[in-house]
């Protein structure tokens, strides 16, 4: 019976703590399937352009500074790590206005700066212990909330010792109270087990189905599945929004880096078609440049209707587990309602932030076809 309920706990640690480490050093941008869903109103930032007449270069390089102001303060109001909301509020308030925020986005600037303090092991302990108070209730698993409480509150020590063996051990606790009361227990009921096996096989988020498919394993118990609903499911719903945050937000570093010096190249390449020797050269070469400002943008705005649509489908998922949680008498899922609707919250605000940046690129899509036909004369 020990090295039966040991496993799953030594595995936890270990699968939440790979996580954190893959999600501290994402990039890249997901590629989800547009789904229909009822329109969600969005507040946009940037103004809304009417029909406009060409403007200048300078329109581009201010719309730039404000989008990247803009993604700034979305990190500072994020629930990111705080290493990373306190490094963007710093930038936000530095004395030396948008240089500071290009200065932060930039490669080896503030935001990767931040991102390196993530990989610290101080960091990541800390982050577990706050990950395991937010997802272990006290009525499920009392002894492993209380275990993580007081690390939280202890030294980096007791941090490290609780990652190590506490969280294990505090398990180990709670499982066996839950034994000891198990006279009290109703068996799994099979549509519950079922409804795991869906979201393993179905869930949009992959963390949701990997804990889902741990419940599931070969040998797994009843109370495999009463610790899924009790924290597994709740705890891979983190990861897999905390995941996205970071994913995000590295994408969109990355592009704006990108915008910064693609805008660069192509307002020199404007400016020098006014003396130049070879107007030909010189107009195709400033095509060219805002062509590439163009695609960049394009390419940026599919990424954030891919990401606005993943999570309107993480909302929608999490609206009707809250339904199911609220209409359910089974105690096992009714800790769940607070949990799902705090998580289709989240996800509507991801939604919503998606949207915001998806009109940002438009809008610099915009301006750089407006450069393409100046040069063009």
């Amino acid at each position: 019976m020990g090295a039966r309920t040991n496993a799953p706990s030594r595995r936890a640690v270990q699968t939440i703590l790979a996580a954190s480490t893959v999600i501290a050093a994402m990039a890249g941008t997901f590629t989800g399937t547009a789904h229909a869903r009822e329109a969600v109103p969005y507040t946009v930032s940037y103004p809304a352009e009417a029909p406009h007449a060409a403007e200048g270069p300078q329109a581009a390089l201010d719309a730039a500074a404000a989008g990247a102001r803009e993604q700034v303060r979305r990190v500072a109001l994020s629930g990111l790590p705080a290493e990373l909301r306190t490094s963007a509020w710093n930038a936000l308030r530095s004395t030396r206005g948008d240089t500071a925020i290009t200065e932060w986005l930039a490669a080896g600037g503030g935001y990767d700066l931040a991102k390196q303090r993530l990989r610290d092991t101080r960091t990541r302990n800390r982050m577990f212990c706050e990950r395991v108070v937010r997802t272990h209730p006290a009525g499920f698993a009392p002894q492993t909330r209380a275990a993580a409480e007081r690390a939280l509150k202890g030294t980096d020590a007791e941090r490290a010792a609780f990652v190590k063996t506490g969280y294990a051990q505090a398990q180990q606790g709670d499982r066996a109270a839950r034994e000891a009361a198990a006279g009290e227990q109703q068996a799994v009921r099979e549509r519950d087990r079922e409804f795991v096996r869906s979201l393993a096989e179905r869930d949009p988020g992959e963390q949701v189905r990997v804990s889902a498919q741990w419940a599931l394993r070969p040998g797994a118990t009843d109370d495999d599945i009463r610790e899924f609903y009790g924290f597994g499911w709740v705890t891979g719903a983190t990861l897999d929004l905390e995941g996205h945050r970071l994913r995000t937000a590295e994408s969109e570093a990355l592009r704006h880096r990108s915008l910064t010096l693609l805008l660069k190249a192509a307002v020199e390449a404007e400016e020098a078609l006014r003396g130049a020797s070879d107007a030909a050269a010189a107009r195709a070469e400033a095509e060219r440049a805002w062509q590439a400002v163009a695609a960049h943008a394009r390419t940026a705005d599919t990424a954030w209707l891919a990401e606005r649509d993943h999570a309107a489908r993480q909302a929608e998922t999490w609206r009707g587990i809250q339904e199911l949680a609220q209409d359910a008498a089974e105690e096992m899922w009714k800790h769940l309602t607070g949990p799902a609707a705090e998580n289709r919250q989240s996800w509507l605000k991801e939604e919503q932030d998606a949207a915001v940046a998806a009109a940002f690129w438009q809008d610099i899509l915009r301006k750089a076809q407006d450069g393409e036909n100046r040069v063009k004369g």
